[in-house]
């Protein structure tokens, strides 16, 4: 069989991530054209994935002049840039792959929907988490009843401070108004996972958190607006040098390299933060890029204005509950997980899932990380991978059962975060049913 073939719209870190699959796999898939308005970031991707002139687009826009190019399309431009795109693929035939969140705005989110299906194409948003070894692990346990009747969870998104920093102070998803809230930027992805454990419905939802740290009357006396002509630089954990250049480039001592700055695929982790800041990392580049670029600001001289945490707390079909707690104030970890049953427990930390049996009194260890291929698992402990393949093996079989994060199913999660968005900023508990938009 042919692999299938893909046109990608946006080439930032996740861009790139889903495209690396056609590098491992490319029998099954062929990167045939980009549409990038950066110079730097398009002219790699056309190295990279060897795409010939005529199918180099500056924009969707002009992608769009032509006939349809290829199978499918990968949407990652900005999360409020989402749906003009989605809706004009679809109409042109195109498969999507379109990360997550759909669209800040729930109305566009339904017009994504209602695009897919009128032209019969499939839709998978990039609910990556769905995906992992780990969660197929604990999903199976749950739903084989290894503990009994489920009737709470807790969940833990520790978000990392430096990454908070990077991504949702300095970084493009730190100001509402140019991305989203940080509950559907960051943590869409956790309620549509703590929807798929719990296979119902969600029926009602609170929701608390605030901006608290990253203000500007939080700034130090004696602080620069940026980080290069900061005296201050040793003693604050936000330093741009310190995220950026001193923890990497000059490590403090030889058994702590890199301060668990790095996710765990190395070929992902020699681009990622550092090709957000430059396109080609190095570090007379990266100083650079710290000197006169956003990354190089103080955290407390910025125009971010999303939450650094807050709770959500939600009622399923039949009454079981869930909490969910995201925080900025973490070393970047793994989320951590407990389950609670009628028999049993299960407690897990992206890995490893820890299973307590209340009668026997005996703990059995799944270690899912022992289960992913490492030399192509890629980003989110191989949830980047399983997830494209996963949509290159639908588009091949025309078969939409091989989604995990289809329309409806993505619909009704993101439905929850607005639910529980509105009921931060008012206050209050939100009722769902399958007509509410929250």
């Amino acid at each position: 069989m042919k692999p299938v073939t893909m046109v990608i719209v946006g080439a930032g870190s996740r861009g790139k991530a889903y495209a690396n699959y056609a590098l491992n796999y490319p029998e099954q898939l062929k990167i045939v054209a980009i549409a990038e308005p950066r110079t730097g970031q398009r002219e790699q991707f056309v190295r990279q994935h060897g795409i010939e002139n005529e199918m180099v687009f500056p924009d969707w826009q002009s992608l769009l002049k032509h006939k349809k190019l290829a199978d499918s399309a990968v949407i990652c431009t900005q999360d409020d840039m989402h749906k003009a795109p989605a809706v004009a693929l679809a109409n042109k035939g195109y498969h999507l792959l379109l990360e997550k969140p759909m669209s800040p705005d729930f109305e566009e989110c339904q017009a994504i929907v209602e695009a897919v299906k009128k032209n019969n194409v499939l839709l998978s948003v990039c609910h990556v988490l769905r995906y992992t070894q780990y969660t197929m692990q604990l999903k199976a346990l749950l739903d084989d009843g290894v503990i009994g009747e489920v009737y709470s969870i807790q969940h833990l998104e520790p978000v990392g401070y430096w990454h908070q920093a990077h991504a949702f102070v300095r970084g493009s998803w730190g100001n509402e108004a140019n991305s989203s809230p940080m509950l559907m930027s960051k943590a869409c992805h956790d309620l549509d996972w703590l929807r798929y454990l719990a296979g119902k419905p969600c029926r009602q939802v609170s929701s608390f958190g605030r901006l608290s740290h990253f203000r500007p009357e939080q700034k130090p006396a004696g602080s620069s607006d940026r980080c290069l002509d900061c005296q201050l630089s040793e003693s604050c954990p936000y330093s741009a040098q310190n995220i950026y250049l001193v923890n990497v480039y000059k490590p403090r001592d030889e058994d702590n390299t890199t301060e668990q700055f790095f996710a765990e695929d190395e070929a992902f982790v020699k681009q990622w933060p550092w090709d957000v800041l430059t396109p080609d990392p190095s570090y007379e580049t990266i100083v650079e890029a710290l000197r006169t670029g956003p990354y190089g600001r103080c955290v407390y001289a910025c125009d971010n204005d999303v939450v650094d945490h807050q709770v959500v707390n939600m009622e399923f079909e039949g009454g079981m509950t869930a909490s969910f707690t995201m925080t900025a104030f973490t070393p970047l970890s793994d989320r951590k997980t407990s389950v609670f049953g009628s028999h049993g427990r299960i407690e897990g930390d992206g890995k490893v899932l820890r299973c307590y049996d209340f009668l026997s009194r005996t703990e059995t260890v799944y270690d899912t990380h022992a289960f992913s291929d490492s030399s192509a698992a890629g980003g989110h402990a191989g949830g980047d991978n399983e997830l494209v393949k996963a949509f290159v093996s639908a588009v091949a079989s025309n078969n939409p059962d091989l989604i995990l994060s289809g329309p409806d199913e993505t619909l009704e999660s993101h439905q929850m975060v607005f639910a529980a968005e509105k009921a931060r900023r008012e206050n209050c508990v939100i009722r769902l049913s399958n007509d509410d938009t929250a």
